[in-house]
C-alpha cells in the first residue's frame, strides 16, 4: 500500500493544470486555483482518500498524458517520470536530507513522504521568493531540517484553522534519537522539534506562537508552553516562545507521523518549521565556552589601556577605573569572569549563572549594561581570571593608566566619637530618663546620656504628674523637666 502511495503522488506531481482539474472533478473537489494549490489538493486527496476508483482514475490520467507525449513526432516513449527515481534512491541511501527536490523542469514540488502543508506547494522557481529565516538557538545544535519554514496559509474564514503537515523519518534519523542520551526521564537530547515564527524575510526571526496554538501529534496533543504570570497592574503575561519537543509522541520508525497545528486567524502571517536538534545544557556551553572563548591577558590589558587612554578633547583625565569581583547577577565572587565582546564596560559577570539563568528563561540581557549579549558575542576576561586567583582578599580592583592593577581594601567602619551619646533600647528606669553623671566619667571620658525609648510616653507623663501633684503643696511647683536634646543626637558616624 505504501508503494502505491508514493507511486500515485509521483504521478500527481506530473500532472498538467487540466489532468488536476479532472481528477479533481472526479472526486467532486474545487477545480479553481493556480497550479500549486491543484497540486497540493490531489495530494492531499492522495494521502487521506486515495480509494481503488482514485488510484484507477490517476494512472488512466498518467496513462493518457504520456501516451499522447509518445504518439508526438520526435518524441521518445517515456513510461514513467525521472523523479520517481530519485526518490526511491534517496530514501534508500538514507539521505540526511529530509527534504528532496524534484528534477521536473520549470516545477519545484514538495518530494519525499508528503512535504507539503495545509494546502500550500511550493511555487514554481520563476518567482524567486526568499525564504523565512530563524534565529540560531544557543542551547540547540541542528542536525537536518525536517520541514524548511512553510507559512501557515488560512483554507476559509473562520478565525480557528488547522494545518496539516506529514513526514517521515530517516533510518538514520531514528537512529540518533534512539542513542541519544536522557537530559531528564523521557527526554532525549536529539529532538523532534517544531518551531513558529512571523513571516518576515528582511531578518532572521525569534520564535513566536500565534494565537490558541494547539499542536497535535498523530493522536495525541503536545503541551505548548504556558504563559508567564505578570505581577504589574495593566501588563499582559508573556509566553516563553520556544522550539516544541515532538520526539515523545512521534513514531520512532518508518511510519509517516502527522502533525497538526491549530492556529488562531486575526491578521498576521506565521510560519512553521521542522527540525531535528540536540538540544545542549548549560555545562557543555560553559565547557565550549572555555576552550573557544578565552581572550588573551594582554589583549585584555590594551583594552584597559585604550579605555583610560587620555583623550585631548576631554577637559576631565581619567587616572583609573574600578571593577568590581563580585558578580551583579547572584552578588558573590566571580568564578568565570564574563562579558559581551560588544559591551563597553571593563566590568564582567559570571559565566556559569549566566548561562544558567538562559537556560531556564532566555532573555540574552547584560546584566551590567542592559544591552544584548548573545552566546556567540560572549569572552572570557583572561586578565580578570589572573587577577581572580592572585587577589583573594579584596573585592574590587581598580585599573591603572599602564595597564596595571591595584586591590582595593573594604575601608573600615569608622567609630562613633566619643562626645556622641548613645542610645539604649530595653533599660527599665522607670523615669525613661536616667540621670546625667556630672563631670567626666572613668579614664576621663565624658559620660554619654541614656534615654530608654520602650517605655509608653504616655504613662511616663501621667506618673510625673501624679508626683508633681503630690509635692505641690509641700515643695511648691516643680520647673518642668528637659530632656537634653543637645547632648541626646544619636551619632550619623
Amino acid at each position: 500500500m505504501a508503494a502505491e502511495l508514493v507511486e500515485a503522488k509521483n504521478m500527481v506531481m506530473s500532472f498538467r493544470v487540466s489532468d488536476l482539474q479532472m481528477l479533481l472533478g472526479f472526486v467532486g473537489r474545487s477545480k479553481s486555483g493556480l497550479k500549486h494549490e491543484l497540486v497540493t489538493r490531489a495530494l492531499q486527496l492522495v494521502q487521506f482518500d486515495c480509494s481503488p476508483e482514485v488510484f484507477k482514475k490517476i494512472k488512466e490520467l498518467y496513462e493518457t498524458r504520456y501516451a499522447k507525449k509518445s504518439s508526438e513526432p520526435g518524441q521518445p516513449q517515456q513510461h514513467r517520470p525521472p523523479e520517481a527515481l530519485s526518490i526511491h534512491s534517496s530514501y534508500d541511501r538514507g539521505s540526511t536530507v529530509a527534504r528532496t527536490s524534484l528534477s521536473t523542469p520549470n516545477i519545484d514540488y514538495p518530494a519525499l513522504y508528503g512535504k507539503y502543508l495545509n494546502g500550500l506547494g511550493r511555487l514554481p522557481p520563476k518567482v524567486v521568493k526568499p525564504e523565512v529565516r530563524l534565529v540560531k538557538l544557543p542551547f540547540y545544535t541542528t542536525l537536518d531540517e525536517l520541514l524548511k519554514p512553510t507559512e501557515l496559509v488560512p483554507q476559509n474564514n473562520e478565525k480557528l484553522q488547522e494545518s496539516p503537515c506529514i513526514f517521515a523519518l530517516t533510518p538514520r534519523q531514528v537512529e540518533l534519537i534512539r542513542n541519544s542520551r536522557e537530559l531528564q526521564a523521557g527526554v532525549k537530547s536529539v529532538q523532534v522539534v517544531l518551531r513558529i515564527c512571523y513571516t518576515d524575510t528582511s531578518s532572521p526571526q525569534e520564535d513566536q506562537y500565534p494565537p490558541n496554538i494547539a499542536v497535535k501529534v498523530n493522536h495525541s496533543y503536545c503541551s505548548v508552553p504556558g504563559y508567564y504570570p505578570s505581577n504589574k497592574p495593566g501588563v499582559e503575561p508573556k509566553r516563553p516562545c520556544r522550539p516544541i519537543n515532538l520526539t515523545h509522541l512521534m513514531y520512532l520508525s518508518a511510519a509517516t507521523n502527522r502533525i497538526t497545528v491549530t492556529w488562531g486567524n486575526y491578521g498576521k502571517s506565521y510560519s512553521v518549521g521542522l527540525y531535528l536538534v540536540r538540544q545542549m545544557t548549560s555545562a557543555e556551553l560553559l565547557q565550549r565556552l572555555k576552550t573557544i572563548g578565552i581572550k588573551h591577558p594582554e589583549l585584555c590589558k590594551a583594552l584597559v589601556k585604550e579605555k583610560l587612554r587620555l583623550d585631548p578633547d576631554s577637559e576631565i583625565a581619567t587616572t583609573g577605573v574600578r571593577v568590581s569581583l563580585i558578580c551583579p547577577l547572584v552578588k558573590m565572587r566571580l568564578s568565570v569572569p564574563c562579558r559581551a565582546e560588544t559591551c563597553a564596560h571593563l566590568q564582567c559577570f559570571d559565566a556559569v549563572f549566566y548561562l544558567q539563568m538562559n537556560e531556564k528563561k532566555p532573555t540574552w540581557m547584560c546584566p551590567v549594561c542592559d544591552k544584548p549579549a548573545p552566546y556567540d558575542q560572549l569572552i572570557i576576561d583572561g586578565l580578570l581570571s589572573k587577577i581572580l586567583t592572585e587577589c583573594e582578599d579584596a573585592d574590587e580592583i581598580e585599573y591603572l593608566v599602564d595597564g596595571s592593577w591595584c586591590p582595593i581594601k573594604a575601608e573600615k567602619e569608622r567609630s562613633c566619637s566619643p562626645q556622641c551619646p548613645i542610645l539604649v533600647l530595653g533599660s527599665s528606669d522607670v523615669n525613661g530618663l536616667l540621670p546625667t553623671p556630672n563631670g567626666n566619667g572613668e579614664n576621663g571620658k565624658v559620660t554619654a546620656d541614656v534615654v530608654d525609648l520602650t517605655l509608653d510616653s504616655s504613662s511616663s507623663e501621667e506618673e510625673e504628674e501624679d508626683d508633681d501633684e503630690d509635692d505641690d503643696d509641700d515643695d511648691g511647683p516643680q520647673p518642668k523637666r528637659r530632656c537634653s536634646y543637645e547632648k541626646g543626637l544619636v551619632s550619623a558616624c
